[in-house]
């Protein structure tokens, strides 16, 4: 019997058997505005053409009129300047030269500027039909790094870590509220608390087990709470190569891993399934760095079969490419041949996989 997207993807947290995997299609602006010219579909034709059983429901900026100088694209909801290519980067770090009552000084974002109050209707919308993503993105480890500059956070962790704390304490608040407001708004209606922190890098963890735990855990085990407080599942969106911290991340009941990249250290998919496929549910795996943009579309197919031999058993798994951001140069029907193979191969008690 066939599932709906959202009892098919919660079965898969379940790490239960659904009658296929879940598949997920996260992707650039360019990419997807060039997707739907090319196959004259509008966003919720070209989500159906992927097979993505999730949708995503955002909060709405509301706050104070924001007037950027001319050297900046962006700003954080901290304060902090970006430009460069797409988000781009800081170029200016507010908290650097900082002290602790500085750091409490600061002028801290109000969370009651985001405004929440369309997101239960935006969700109701799809009938419970997906598996609905929400809450604040919070990558409460980027707006440290931005605020102090990142070799002087790193010193400041050593020398002055209640500096550090302060900081992080500061912010985890301001993302905790405002995911809280949507929660009371609309936590009826959401399935997943959907975050966001980078800590690996292509050759391993941004930072040891040991300053993991001490600085960072407890404050993504506070997000953790708060979604569990509302009967919701956690997934965590983590690039980079981070196996040492992945043990430290089950110990706090996070429920999934996303966008797991398989070319980077420690991150191979064969390990991932079986040292933590029954403890966590995984997303990703299907290589966007040398497979999706550069490979063929049969070279692309037999990287997908491959991973869903892998991955597939058991359930807890989601398909999806290795980066979320798929980016402009991915070729469309790479995307495409990636999930047309899930679709076919990808479902269970099928001999075919």
């Amino acid at each position: 019997m066939s599932m709906t997207s959202r009892d098919r993807v919660l079965t898969a947290f379940a790490h239960a058997e659904p009658d296929r995997v879940p598949a997920w299609c996260g992707a650039s602006t360019e990419f997807w505005d060039h997707a739907k010219q090319q196959l004259d579909l509008d966003d919720e034709g070209l989500r159906a053409r992927m097979g993505d059983d999730f949708r995503r429901v955002f909060a709405a900026y509301a706050g104070p009129e924001i007037k950027l100088p001319p050297q900046a694209k962006a700003v954080t909801p901290f304060g902090v300047l970006r430009a460069g290519f797409e988000y781009g980067q800081a170029i200016s770090h507010p908290l650097a030269a900082a002290t602790i009552d500085d750091v409490h000084n600061y002028a801290w974002p109000d969370p009651a500027w985001m405004d929440v109050s369309r997101i239960r209707d935006e969700a109701a919308a799809y009938q419970g039909r997906y598996a609905i993503l929400g809450g604040d993105w919070s990558p409460f480890w980027h707006d440290l790094i931005e605020l102090l500059g990142m070799e002087n956070m790193y010193l400041k962790m050593y020398d002055e870590p209640a500096l550090i704390d302060a900081v992080l304490k500061h912010v985890v608040d301001y993302y905790a509220t405002v995911s809280q407001n949507i929660f009371d708004a609309a936590g009826d209606v959401i399935d997943i608390f959907f975050i966001g922190n980078d800590f690996g890098s292509q050759r391993g963890s941004l930072l040891s087990e040991e300053m993991f735990r001490r600085f960072i855990l407890p404050h993504l085990a506070r997000l953790v709470e708060l979604g569990h407080a509302y009967d919701l599942k956690v997934m965590l969106h983590c690039c980079g190569g981070f196996v040492e911290l992945i043990p430290a991340m089950i110990e706090i009941g996070l429920d999934g891993l996303h966008a797991l990249q398989p070319c980077c250290q420690g991150m191979e998919p064969s390990r991932l399934k079986s040292e933590f496929g029954d403890k966590i549910l995984l997303n990703g795996a299907i290589d966007s760095h040398h497979v999706l943009i550069d490979g063929t579309p049969d070279l692309v197919r037999q990287n997908t079969r491959e991973t869903l031999e892998i991955m597939m058993p058991g359930g807890g798994y989601v398909a999806g490419a290795s980066h979320d951001w798929i980016l402009p140069e991915t070729p469309l029907e790479n995307v495409l041949a990636m999930f047309h193979t899930v679709r076919q191969y990808g479902v269970y008690g099928n001999s075919r996989v």
